[in-house]
């Protein structure tokens, strides 16, 4: 009995203590969600950034991020066009599930399941700022600051909450990164936050800011082994529209020659931009006639200038990223935030001819995918894993901590990113599934559907083309056979038709399924 008395009075105090640590726990447990930033580009290839191998791009905070994390190799969109991959990454679900297969003036859906809204019902504060291009207001956002449609390069406009539009001076990289700190500043710091920052860079036309320009122009950049591309045995690459050769216009892509007083483009520009964007351009746009270029050396021209260009355009774009890990790093929120950077497609670099994307080929099928996760995520990773772009939202909720909605069709590969590739046994698919929409404008490309494995890639051309392709990634890595049709082919024809219908079965692509079945053999 003395011993419980002598006890006693230590007991309670030690539970006294405990119970006051408790609310503190659950504030530490809480606050010890990772913050997620993810930075969603628009057209930029994965070819063009130096953590993916091009010696000539200057992306060091991209590459960055790759050296610090993981870099996804093959990291693949189920429908290569700007508005449907951002419909993709907000529900986790392919086009025909979300209703989003074309860029035209459709209002996205808001009110099916969003995953940022799961995300602030589970504690994060989430915030949309730039370039969203869905011709609806952003949903389960506690802020938004995005672009009107495709944006401006200089001096753009912003639709605010709740719905003003105003003008802001500068060059819309920077005032994206601008409002990404200012908010960040202002910010509950009691939350874990989601951000996304979804950048104009690098779509067409192609404009970079003041203190790119040129920043190239020392490089003769090699043209891609197939750029003179005859598209033999390929109906529906033969009849696209979307050729550096024909489609790639001089004064609105390549700036030769511009009005400056009647281009609406130009008209936003101060006079003291447009001075030094005129000084520029004014030189290039002697070079065509100076030289007297013609056929293929006028071809081969334009493609250095567009290359230029779109690598200069990109250059502000990384630089941005730079500075915001700068100010992760300064205010020490670099610790417990996870970033997160990506593109909404791929693009050709004049790879077959063209620029653009759209086609199941491997330049705008992939897309890069770089990710930093503190403590989780081991620097300098690699995962070679078939990912979609259905997987995004998925993963973002699972290192978040959220449950993930049963009718999400997409699947976390966080497990691949806490393993090593080399070893890794984490039970993953082998295939990836594809159905693009958009035609016949713009770039008239017929289309399709299709099933892209580790080696292998089996597409079907409707709407006119009606044609089949089969190509062997391994030995015909740039997609320039088409094997389709060889007798020594039928057996992994037959095997990649199957699983191209199981695909269609499982996410539930009706209208797929019906194509396919009145499609030739």
């Amino acid at each position: 009995m003395k011993f419980r008395i002598l006890l006693f009075p230590q007991y309670v105090r030690l539970m006294a203590v405990v119970l006051l640590l408790v609310p503190t726990a659950i504030r530490a447990q809480s606050a010890a969600k990772p913050n997620i930033i993810f930075i969603f580009s628009d057209d930029h290839a994965y070819q063009a950034i130096g953590a993916y191998g091009n010696k000539y791009a200057k992306t060091p905070n991209i590459d960055r991020l790759a050296r610090e994390g993981a870099l996804l190799t093959n990291n693949v969109v189920t429908n290569s066009i700007c508005g449907p991959s951002r419909a993709t990454l907000l529900t986790g679900k392919y086009s025909h599930k979300n209703g989003y297969k074309r860029n035209d003036n459709t209002k996205f859906n808001t009110n099916q399941t969003l995953f940022p809204e799961l995300l602030q019902q589970n504690g994060y504060q989430t915030a949309w700022i730039g370039k969203m291009h869905l011709n609806s207001l952003p949903k389960g956002f506690d802020y938004w600051n995005i672009l009107p449609g495709q944006g401006n390069y200089y001096n753009p406009d912003f639709i605010s909450q709740p719905n003003d539009t105003t003008r802001y001076n500068g060059y819309v990289s920077d005032v994206i990164t601008q409002f990404s700190t200012d908010w960040l500043e202002k910010r509950d710091n009691a939350k874990p936050f989601f951000l996304i920052v979804g950048h104009k860079a690098t779509h067409r036309e192609w404009l970079p800011d003041l203190q790119d320009l040129g920043a190239y122009d020392d490089v003769d950049f090699p043209l891609p082994v197939n750029f003179y591309d005859d598209y033999q045995g390929r109906a529906a690459a033969k009849d696209q529209d979307m050729t550096i050769e024909k489609t790639m216009r001089l004064q609105q892509d390549l700036k030769v020659n511009v009005n400056y007083e009647k281009d609406w483009t130009y008209n936003r520009f101060s006079p003291e931009q447009q001075k030094v964007f005129k000084a520029y351009y004014d030189k290039i746009s002697k070079e065509p006639e100076a030289k007297k270029l013609t056929g293929k050396a006028l071809t081969e021209w334009k493609y250095q200038r567009y290359i230029k260009d779109y690598l200069s355009t990109a250059n502000s774009l990384d630089r941005n990223i730079g500075k915001l890990l700068d100010y992760l790093d300064k205010t020490g929120l670099a610790k417990n935030t996870v970033v997160i950077y990506a593109s909404d497609q791929g693009f050709y670099m004049g790879e077959h001819g063209w620029f653009d994307k759209r086609f199941i080929y491997e330049e705008s099928l992939k897309t890069p995918f770089v990710i930093r996760y503190p403590g989780v995520v081991k620097p300098g990773s690699q995962v070679d894993q078939l990912v979609l772009n259905i997987d995004w939202a998925p993963t973002v909720l699972n290192i978040a901590g959220t449950k993930i909605p049963t009718d999400i069709q997409g699947k976390s590969f966080l497990p691949l990113l806490k393993t090593n590739t080399a070893t890794a046994k984490t039970p993953w698919r082998k295939d990836a599934y594809y159905h693009y929409y958009e035609f016949p404008e713009p770039h008239h490309v017929y289309p399709h559907f299709g099933i892209r494995t580790e080696r292998y890639k089996l597409a079907y051309f409707y709407g006119g083309a009606d044609s089949w392709e089969l190509y062997d990634l391994k030995t015909d890595p740039s997609e320039m056979k088409n094997l389709y049709g060889q007798a020594d082919t039928d057996k992994i024809v037959g095997d990649l038709k199957t699983r191209l219908k199981q695909s269609m079965v499982q996410y539930e692509d009706n209208e797929a399924l019906e194509i396919l079945a009145k499609a030739k053999k």
